[in-house]
């Protein structure tokens, strides 16, 4: 077992203190309490990482337990989609567990503290309740059922499970302190009423336990060693524990809650409230578009497991709210496609170049690395001929001395391929270039070991051969929003500042035929412009490409501008 270090976060020094205060290592036991009311995201990354980081650190098992105490938000849907992230981020849970199992048990448990003197139903409506909790510096006042008898808090309890009143009619109380210092303590609701469908236990039960009774009795129930909760509920604690004492054996463990900083990232939003209004009036194309924080949306953004594990333990655990700069994710990103993504050749917006002095008909296959950074890559064949596609903004007919791609009477190479010179231009009626005219040297073809191979010039360009490149539908992605921090002004709405050009569709892009067999998932770095994965709206009939992350950092110039 390890021993606290300097190296050790905060929370594995808690743990290490308890297991050398006499906490039986094989007792320790973690879980992930995701609510399924949407997909998770980059912020609960760092729980997944941080929960089941712990479970293989401690050789522990984890839970995967889904918060279902609400049937209003939740799905099935949301629950799959939950189960596929964290096998995406190549985690394995010990046991997937609902809090809806519990619901007896917690039920019976709120009869016993009834008929304990410790709770009881009330009948004021939410809006006098929280009008008599009082303010952190003045006590609550008592509610005028606190006093109700055992006998008869028991009978309407009843009856509220039974669905004989409306929503919002009553609710069960514990009765502890309202002059409690912590105003989580003063008489918190235990029980509400809810006619809605569960979609686990359908229309069995009308009442649905609150989040902070539910949180500590199940984590009680499956013997967990360590609770840990992201920052807002350290002031939940005390009634955390309260509950749990009132229920448990005492020679039975007793869980921990301990809490750490949620992440928060910049030029983006983390409420699952807003990522989901964002969805339903079609800012974005669904829980999973690339633009989204959500580990579905970096999925199919192109980002790696290995990326956003390698960014949650760079960010750290923190014990006080911070935000994390986006950068620092796309960074790991872009450090981990360098030495996985295999290196092809696109061409976005295409203008043709022809090599006039190349003999008409020839078609020769040259070798091209698949990624410099893994020799186990290999090598494969791309098609050279005549007549090429190279970027438009690689040439200019005139250029300045800082221009080092293609222009008149100046030379550069063509990627593993021979260097040209730009000799003139063919254009249309309005001036706009058609057609660039180059020559080549035969002698200087990359590899071959002629003395003009070895010339050196400024400028390297790639390039598609323009009989075998294959069309895509390349979506250029961006961030989704233009602001550091969208939704912390006051007098403005998160969505006046999202970001008209997040996303770009472009249907002209040339690729080499290599790319022709690529399957949805499929990561590639195209030379010069970035990283790019295949998206699942990929057909036969038509290859659809998204834009990971360029290969620099194009962001920070436009805010320069």
């Amino acid at each position: 077992m390890a021993k606290t270090t300097d190296s050790l976060n905060f929370i594995e020094q808690i743990i290490e203190e308890d297991i050398a205060n006499g906490l039986d290592p094989k007792k320790l036991r973690f879980r992930f309490p995701p609510e399924p009311n949407g997909h998770l995201h980059i912020g609960h990354a760092a729980s997944i990482c941080l929960n089941f980081g712990l479970g293989k650190k401690y050789n522990a098992p984890v839970n995967l337990r889904f918060d279902d105490t609400n049937p209003v938000k939740e799905e099935q849907r949301y629950i799959d989609a939950i189960k596929r992230d964290i096998e995406w981020l190549g985690f394995e849970w010990d046991k997937v567990l609902f809090a809806s199992d519990y619901f007896q048990q917690l039920y019976d448990w709120a009869v016993e503290l009834i008929k304990e003197g410790k709770a009881y139903v009330d009948d004021q409506t939410s809006e006098e309740i929280a009008a008599q909790k009082g303010t952190p510096t003045e006590p609550g006042v008592n509610s005028p059922y606190r006093d109700r008898s055992v006998e008869e808090n028991l009978a309407l309890f009843e009856r509220m499970k039974n669905g004989e009143f409306k929503e919002g009619e009553r609710v069960l109380r514990a009765k502890i302190d309202m002059s409690h210092v912590n105003m989580h303590m003063r008489d918190p609701i235990m029980y509400r009423i809810l006619h809605k469908t569960h979609h686990r236990t359908g229309d069995q039960w009308k009442i649905y336990p609150m989040y902070d009774w539910t949180h500590g009795e199940s984590d009680y129930i499956e013997s967990i060693s360590h609770s840990i909760c992201t920052l807002e509920f350290k002031s939940h604690r005390d009634l955390y524990n309260w509950y749990v004492d009132e229920v448990r054996d005492p020679d039975l463990l007793r869980p921990k809650q301990r809490e750490f900083a949620r992440r928060n990232l910049s030029y983006t939003v983390m409420s699952k409230r807003k990522l989901l209004q964002l969805v339903e009036e079609g800012h974005v194309n669904g829980w999973d578009d690339p633009r989204m924080p959500t580990i579905s949306g970096l999925r199919r953004r192109g980002y790696s497991p290995e990326s956003i594990i390698n960014f949650s333990e760079a960010a750290g655990i923190a014990k006080r709210d911070n935000v994390t700069d986006i950068a620092l994710l796309e960074f790991h990103v872009k450090d981990h496609l360098n030495k996985t993504a295999p290196r092809v050749m696109a061409v976005l917006d295409p203008i043709k170049l022809i090599i006039t002095n190349y003999p008409e008909g020839k078609e020769e296959w040259l070798i091209a690395e698949n990624n410099p950074e893994d020799e186990s890559a290999g090598s494969r064949e791309v098609p050279f001929s005549r007549e090429l596609y190279i970027e438009r903004a690689d040439f200019k007919e005139e250029a300045n001395r800082k221009f080092f791609r293609l222009t008149l009477d100046k030379e550069v190479r063509l990627k593993n391929a021979y260097i040209i010179k730009g000799e003139s231009v063919v254009k249309d009626e309005a001036g706009n270039i058609l057609e660039i005219h180059a020559t080549y040297d035969p002698d200087s073809k990359s590899g071959s070991g002629t003395e003009a191979s070895k010339r050196r010039v400024k400028g390297t360009l790639h390039w598609v051969s323009a009989k075998q490149a294959i069309p895509a539908e390349i979506r250029i992605y961006d961030r989704l929003f233009n602001d550091e921090a969208p939704d912390s002004h006051k007098d403005k709405s998160f969505l006046d500042f999202i970001n008209p050009d997040s996303l770009v569709i472009d249907k002209k892009a040339k690729l080499e035929p290599n790319l022709a067999t690529a399957k949805p998932g499929d990561r590639f770095q195209f030379q010069r412009l970035g990283y790019f994965v295949v998206d699942p709206d990929t057909t036969e009939d038509n290859l659809v490409f998204n834009r990971t992350v360029p290969l620099r950092d194009t962001w920070a110039k436009k805010q320069q501008k």
